[in-house]
């Protein structure tokens, strides 16, 4: 299955994101993603299987939350893939630090699998493009907003 999204107004963002320190946008850029991704991950854990009895620290439903932070193993993964982009701004969508998540989406030889980060992904990924790109649009303009107010702020002292 093949999806086409068009994306247009990029070099409206940039020039936008030029007005603002390399900081400043990272940091409105990360907002956007965070807040646009959390109503993906609250449909990952509607779909996760809840299993009763399990303790706080080990509950994958729990577990599931947006973050720019990865586990141990999963960062020294990505860094072999991504190793030189550091112009990149990244945030992640999936279960914490538990040892087992996959083997709950996929299964195994001894357990059905029971999926619910690709469903939630394939229904809600096109609203996340949506929320995405209304949320950037909002926080850029606020960040710009800030930064002219800053700038005039310094102008009037002197």
């Amino acid at each position: 299955m093949t999806v086409t999204v068009k994306i247009e107004g990029l070099s409206e963002l940039d020039a936008k994101l030029g007005e603002l320190s390399k900081a400043a946008g990272k940091a409105a850029l990360r907002r956007s993603l965070k807040k646009s991704a959390e109503p993906l991950a609250a449909l990952m854990q509607s779909l996760a299987p809840d299993r009763e009895g399990s303790s706080a620290e080990r509950d994958l439903r729990q577990s599931i939350a947006v973050s720019t932070k990865l586990s141990k193993r999963q960062a020294s993964m990505h860094r072999k893939m991504f190793r030189n982009d550091k112009a990149s701004v990244e945030m992640f969508v999936g279960a914490g630090k538990l040892p087992h998540p996959h083997l709950v989406e996929f299964g195994t030889f001894k357990m059905d699998p029971q999926p619910f980060a690709r469903p939630a992904w394939d229904q809600d990924k096109m609203a996340l493009l949506e929320r995405l790109k209304d949320a950037i649009r909002v926080e850029i303009e606020k960040s710009v907003a800030r930064a002219r107010r800053k700038a005039a702020r310094l102008a009037a002292k002197g």
